[in-house]
């Protein structure tokens, strides 16, 4: 009986472990975004409609491909914001909008769910890729965050590519810019278009069962006195955790940061979790000696897709309860991923290993 109760405590204690790493090996999954907001069919050209799906058609096969072939997370999610902010349809790098005086300013972030180690810059203005500037303030300085000229000077002393400000300008994006102001002249201090969606982001799970996120954007079309929203905010903007899940955000920066959202979604999602497989353990019947007939390993357990939803859904419908709109994509250590938004569309696609590749743009997709 002793032997038993020993094998028995072992057991408990190498699933505890397992606990902290619940993910599902042999498993990929890339979920990506391109910005969420007033996006509806009447909206777009068919054009307009085409450039987009084609733009994010190559984002998703960019990072797929290296997950397909091995490649880790980290790797996948910046190459395929890279693609991105190389793509003048979405609000990040080449194609970013204007602040209030006419210039352009980057914000990035970038985190590995494996060590939680992460890296942002904001206002930056003269890298080409933001996330990778992000990436290097992780991996090459002694920090998180960087801003402004300290994150330019960083950039440059990294070797990364530089370029002028005026290599990211469109036209779009000036007549975007020269409409608010006119409104503003007019009066109409609440006037709004299409200023807000565009923000990219990417989230995966690689065949080794870890995570990453990254979100990249040039913020809100006329920002003023050095405003910054949520996508170089670390825990609302982006987040990945290993225990948990990864998630990249878009919308109204100022209430995602209030309520923490990525970080939000991956605490309820790793508590959760804890919570069914403590139930599934406590579940298990005993013999006569009142040893488990058997043990649950965290390794064979994981949320339902249904879960991984509702959660979501729901830390999304508290953030707009105060007043913001917007969506995540979030990919899970279980293989699974998924979209939530409030808004009428998002640009967003998926594929893993056992996920048929999809694009989708509206709400009704």
């Amino acid at each position: 009986m002793r032997l038993g109760l020993i094998t028995a405590l072992s057991a408990l204690l190498w699933t505890s472990i397992a606990a902290a790493q619940p993910a599902v090996e042999g498993r990929w999954t890339l979920v990506i975004h391109g910005g969420a907001g007033v996006i509806e069919r009447d909206r777009l050209t068919e054009a307009q409609d085409s450039e987009i799906r084609t733009a994010l058609t190559e984002a998703l096969e960019t990072g797929s491909a290296i997950l397909r072939n091995g490649g880790s997370s980290m790797d996948a999610i910046e190459a395929t914001v890279r693609v991105m902010e190389d793509n003048p349809n979405f609000n990040a790098g080449r194609g970013a909008v204007f602040t209030y005086d006419g210039d352009i300013e980057h914000d990035a972030s970038i985190m590995d769910g494996t060590t939680r180690s992460a890296g942002a810059v904001t206002g930056s203005t003269q890298t080409r890729h933001p996330v990778t500037l992000a990436r290097r303030v992780m991996t090459n300085s002694p920090h998180v965050f960087l801003s402004g000229s300290g994150a330019d000077q960083f950039s440059a002393e990294q070797g990364l590519e530089q370029v002028g400000n005026d290599w990211f300008e469109t036209d779009r994006r000036r007549e975007q810019l020269e409409a608010m102001r006119a409104a503003e002249t007019a009066g109409l201090s609440d006037y709004r278009a299409d200023f807000k969606y565009g923000t990219v982001g990417a989230v995966a799970v690689d065949l080794n069962g870890n995570m990453a996120a990254a979100t990249s954007t040039g913020g809100m079309t006329g920002k003023r006195w050095g405003r910054i929203g949520d996508s170089p905010v670390i825990g609302a903007g982006t987040y990945a955790d290993n225990r948990g899940c990864a998630v990249s955000a878009t919308g109204t920066g100022e209430y995602f940061i209030r309520v923490g959202v990525a970080h939000e979604i991956c605490t309820q999602i790793r508590v959760r979790f804890e919570q069914r497989l403590a139930e599934a353990r406590a579940s298990v019947p005993m013999d006569g000696d009142g040893i488990p007939e058997y043990y649950v390993h965290a390794s064979e357990f994981g949320l339902a897709e249904s879960d991984i939803q509702e959660i979501a859904d729901a830390v999304l419908a508290e953030m707009a309860g105060l007043g913001g709109s917007g969506g995540v994509i979030v990919a899970t250590p279980w293989g699974t991923g998924t979209y939530s938004f409030t808004t009428p569309g998002m640009y967003r696609g998926m594929a893993g290993s056992e996920i048929e590749a999809s694009i989708a743009i509206y709400g009704d997709e």
